[in-house]
């Protein structure tokens, strides 16, 4: 991958990378078509399939996390990707078998709440995975999805902190056509909890009607979105929080253009979402 990368450097080429974990679907191929924008006809866009044992907690689900490599590379295929990046374990963290392994990539700011209170460990293997898919795959551009607020600005921060030559784009968020967040962990929704999920983008939706006319509470939205979670049986409230998109920093006070992102468990499946209000 990396020699691949210097040869299409050297020919002039611009390469735009989309990392994923791979089973694909429509909110993936978008930031395909964004990166295929942002590096014209004529460049490479490459996507990365792994799935990074790293970010997941020991009681989270690395194992059943869903994996389709045949149909990723059809739908890579018929999206005109250039090139696949599959690397092992072995190759993106060599060593680490025999106990060998020591680095990783750590932000100290942006990972604070959230994501970062609610899976402490999770931050650290992003930063060190995408880091390294950066030095594997040099790219110009890497694009993310924004329905991953924090985790695209805690890259965003990183690639400018750790002077990486490049420009992280963050992509809207794909919806179906009822409002849920495309997302891979879909798949482990049944039918009675596929329907529940649609409280996170009600919650969404009724938090921006609610700041339209004049700013309200923090305390007093969280509270409604939590008493609107309750009413699904199926659904449990894990944080939702309102903050400055930039800085990440909670407001109190939530009006037009707060950030807002909340985590529910439905059933056994944890899915989030985000949105500016």
């Amino acid at each position: 991958m990396q020699r691949a990368g210097l040869a299409w450097r050297r020919e002039g080429l611009r390469v735009g990378l989309v990392p994923t974990m791979g089973y694909l679907h429509e909110g993936h191929l978008s930031l395909v078509q964004v990166a295929r924008r942002r590096i014209g006809p004529q460049g490479r866009v490459v996507v990365s399939l792994y799935v990074n044992p790293t970010q997941f907690a020991p009681t989270e689900d690395l194992a059943k996390y869903p994996r389709d490599l045949k149909r990723d590379y059809a739908l890579c295929r018929a999206a005109g990707v250039d090139a696949i990046f599959l690397p092992s374990d072995a190759v993106m963290y060599p060593g680490k078998a025999e106990g060998l392994y020591s680095t990783y990539v750590v932000e100290e700011q942006l990972t604070r709440g959230m994501e970062g209170s609610a899976r402490p460990t999770h931050f650290r293997g992003v930063t060190t995975i995408v880091a390294k898919l950066f030095n594997c795959v040099l790219p110009e551009v890497a694009v993310f999805g924004a329905k991953d607020w924090q985790q695209a600005a805690v890259i965003s921060r990183m690639a400018v902190d750790l002077n990486f030559p490049l420009k992280v784009v963050v992509a809207p968020t794909r919806r179906e056509p009822d409002g849920l967040a495309l997302s891979s962990r879909n798949t482990f929704l049944n039918a009675a909890e596929r329907e529940q999920a649609l409280v996170l983008s009600e919650a969404l939706a009724a938090c921006r009607r609610a700041v339209q006319k004049a700013p309200v509470k923090a305390a007093e939205l969280k509270r409604a979105v939590a008493r609107r979670v309750k009413t699904r049986p199926l659904a449990r409230l894990d944080y939702v929080e309102f903050f400055d998109p930039k800085t990440l920093v909670p407001a109190e006070e939530v009006h037009r253009g707060t950030q807002m992102a909340l985590a529910v468990f439905v059933g056994q499946t944890r899915l989030i979402d985000n949105g500016c209000l």
